[in-house]
């Protein structure tokens, strides 16, 4: 495994890290009435893997992702990895989600993420997401004071602009910006990256194979269960899902002719893009964590990460990231 500096402040991690939420949420009931052991399993063949870096959160699963990762870490591993987790959803009584940052809130929410993970601090805290109700001043302010307390190492930001992200580190260093990007989702190119390389602010593609579009693996819905959330998501819907299949197809090409998977080529495409990206993919199998983390092996040519880019330009992917209610807190 290789390493890199999360931002100018923030700590040395694994070239690529894992995210687990889908061990707890989002991919059906296969991912919630599972073994907690294989999951476990799964995280610690990361680690032996060289893989320091876990992304959770409290939301995923109601809480229960951070209470897996905890005990996954348990008897000795804690020391291993760079922990994050995040703060700001509240899942309602109807199935919505709301989100707070006032600095109440985020006290509350800190300590009962550090129980359920059984740790004395949070190497990287970010905030989910952000709603306009709170200035970030506000919300950063609170949260630097978790810093100086102690229950926090470094923090981060999730999804905002980069005006968020400058006043955000107007008040205190942002070690990292954990937002969607890959060859499918490109919107960070051209005024947040910029932003966040200017003040020193590393960046952390989570759905970095467009939520397992690009592993090639995925050619139609009938294989996703009911209450799999891809089934409402525009990219993986009708037409939308044959076009954007097409681009898949032409990354498999290029993968075969490198000796890759399509899975491995993404992610080899993500980190060509500098030193400051540090991508996140999560898994449930230990075969698919192997063939994952073997990327961060592969040295792509300028030829070919060119090549790549051109076969899936910027806005290429057909449909939007989220559907419509996906969409309601990101910061635009």
């Amino acid at each position: 495994m290789k390493y890199r500096k999360l931002g100018a402040s923030g700590p040395e991690v694994s070239a690529l890290g894992l995210g687990c939420m889908g061990m707890s949420d989002f991919y059906g009931p296969e991912t919630r009435n599972a073994d907690e052991s294989t999951y476990v399993q799964v995280i610690h063949r990361a680690l032996d893997l060289g893989v320091t870096f876990l992304d959770t959160a409290d939301m995923y699963g109601s809480g229960e992702n951070e209470k897996l990762v905890g005990r996954a870490l348990a008897g000795g591993r804690r020391d291993q990895v760079v922990l994050a987790t995040k703060f700001a959803f509240q899942r309602n009584a109807d199935g919505s989600l709301g989100v707070r940052n006032d600095p109440a809130y985020i006290r509350q929410a800190v300590d009962a993420s550090l129980t359920r993970l059984g740790v004395d601090h949070i190497d990287l805290y970010y905030m989910h997401r952000r709603t306009p109700d709170v200035p970030i001043e506000e919300s950063v302010g609170a949260m630097a004071e978790l810093v100086q307390t102690g229950k926090v190492r470094h923090l981060g930001l999730s999804e905002v602009s980069a005006d968020t992200l400058r006043a955000a580190n107007a008040v205190h260093p942002i070690a990292a910006l954990q937002s969607e990007y890959s060859l499918f989702t490109r919107h960070l190119e051209e005024q947040i990256i910029p932003a966040a390389r200017e003040l020193g602010t590393g960046i952390v593609p989570y759905a970095p194979v467009g939520r397992g579009l690009l592993t090639g693996t995925i050619t139609t819905l009938d294989g996703l269960a009911d209450d799999d959330f891809r089934r409402n998501n525009p990219r993986f819907q009708g037409d939308n899902l044959e076009a954007n299949l097409k681009l898949v197809a032409e990354i498999k090409a290029i993968a075969a002719e490198t000796g890759h998977s399509a899975v491995q080529l993404a992610l080899a495409w993500i980190l060509a893009q500098g030193p400051d990206f540090v991508p996140i993919p999560g898994t449930k199998r230990i075969k698919y964590l192997e063939e994952n983390t073997a990327a961060a092996d592969i040295e792509l040519t300028t030829e070919q990460v060119a090549r790549i880019t051109d076969a899936v330009p910027a806005d290429a992917a057909v449909g939007e990231r989220y559907a419509p209610s996906g969409r309601t807190h990101l910061d635009k």
